[in-house]
C-alpha cells in the first residue's frame, strides 16, 4: 500500500479525468490519476475532433489526448496504470484498492466513462474481432474496398460511418427506428453520398461466419417480423459490421458507495455525488450531452470545487 496521502485521486484518464488533473495540479493539489488501460477513453479511438473549441483541422482524438496528458504532467500530476478492484469512499480518507496496491486520498473524482453497448445477438461474441467491431478508427482500414454495415443512427454512428466510407466501397446503415436520429448536417452528408444505403425498423437477429470470418447477417424487421439475410459477396468472402448503439457506464464498482440511476451517477452542478468528497465527471454521470468539451468542463468544475473544499477544511 502506498504511504502517500493524495489530495485527490482521479479514477479514469479520459478527457474528464485529464481535465480534472490539469486543474487540480495547477491548483497545487497532490493529484494521482489511475487508468487501467490507455489514456483517453473513447476520445482516444475517435478519428476526428472538429467540434472542440480551438481544435485545428487536423486534430484527432489521440492528438488531443496527448496534449492533455502532457499538460497534466507539466502541472505535477502523477499517473499509475492499475485496475481498481474495490473502493472505500464513505470515510474522510478514501481508499482505492487496485491490483498493484492501495491508494488513499482526501477526495476522489470518478471519471470511469462509458463503453460501447453490444448487440447481444447470436454469434456476436464469437465474431468480435473477426468482422465485428466497435471502433471505426481501429478497424475501418481492414475493410478497404469491402462492404460494411453500421448499426445505429445517432450522431456517433453516422460520424463513424462517414469515416468508414473512406475505406469501404459500400456502407449500409441499419437503424431500429424509421429514420436516423443524427444531426441534420450529418444526415445530409450520408444521404448525398452514393456509397450509403439504409435499412430502417430493423435489428440484427444473428451473425454467422465461415472459417472464422463474418459473412452473414440475419436482420429482423420489427414491424413485420420478416427476416432478411445479407451474405458477403463470394469474391470478398467477408464484410464488416460496426456497432454504435450507445454506451454502458463503467460504474459497477461504485454501486454501494454513491447513488446510482440506471448505472449513471447523479451529481449536482459542482459534480458532487451524494457521498462527501466524491465527485463524478464525464460520461459516467447523468448529463444531457456526452462530448469531449462537456467532459473537460466537468473535470475542471470538480477540481476547482475540491480545491475550495480542502482549503476550507
Amino acid at each position: 500500500m502506498s504511504n502517500t496521502l493524495y489530495d485527490v485521486i482521479i479514477i479514469g484518464g479520459g478527457p474528464a479525468g485529464l481535465s480534472a488533473g490539469i486543474y487540480a495540479g495547477r491548483g497545487l493539489l497532490k493529484t494521482l490519476i489511475i487508468e487501467k488501460g490507455k489514456h483517453g477513453g473513447q476520445a482516444a479511438i475517435t478519428n476526428e475532433i472538429d467540434n472542440y473549441p480551438g481544435a485545428d483541422l487536423e486534430e484527432t482524438g489521440p492528438s488531443l489526448i496527448e496534449k492533455m496528458y502532457k499538460q497534466a504532467e507539466r502541472f505535477g500530476v502523477e499517473f499509475v496504470s492499475d485496475s481498481i478492484s474495490d473502493v472505500k469512499l464513505d470515510e474522510d480518507v478514501k481508499t482505492i484498492v487496485g491490483d498493484k496496491g492501495s491508494y488513499t486520498s482526501k477526495a476522489v473524482i470518478i471519471a470511469t466513462g462509458a463503453f460501447p453497448r453490444m448487440l447481444g445477438c447470436k454469434g456476436e461474441k464469437e465474431l468480435t474481432g473477426k468482422g465485428v467491431s466497435y471502433c471505426a478508427t481501429c478497424d475501418a482500414a481492414f475493410f478497404e474496398e469491402l462492404e460494411v454495415y453500421v448499426v445505429g443512427g445517432g450522431d456517433s454512428a453516422v460520424q463513424e460511418a462517414l469515416f468508414i466510407a473512406r475505406f469501404a466501397r459500400k456502407v449500409t446503415i441499419i437503424q431500429n427506428l424509421p429514420e436516423l436520429t443524427a444531426a441534420k448536417s450529418l444526415q445530409k452528408k450520408v444521404f448525398e453520398d452514393p456509397k450509403f444505403n439504409f435499412v430502417y425498423n430493423s435489428v440484427i437477429e444473428e451473425l454467422r461466419g465461415d472459417e472464422g470470418l463474418l459473412d452473414t447477417i440475419i436482420l429482423k424487421n420489427e414491424q413485420t417480423g420478416e427476416l432478411t439475410e445479407f451474405k458477403a459477396d463470394e469474391e470478398d468472402g467477408t464484410f464488416g459490421l460496426f456497432v454504435f448503439i450507445g454506451l454502458v457506464p463503467q460504474t459497477e464498482i461504485f454501486n454501494d458507495q454513491v447513488e446510482m440511476d440506471r448505472g449513471y451517477i447523479p451529481t449536482d452542478e459542482n459534480m458532487r455525488t451524494n457521498t462527501k468528497g466524491v465527485y463524478a465527471v464525464g460520461d459516467c454521470r447523468i448529463k444531457p450531452l456526452r462530448q469531449v468539451v462537456t467532459a473537460a468542463a466537468d473535470g475542471a468544475i470538480a477540481a476547482m470545487d475540491i480545491e475550495k473544499l480542502l482549503s476550507e477544511e
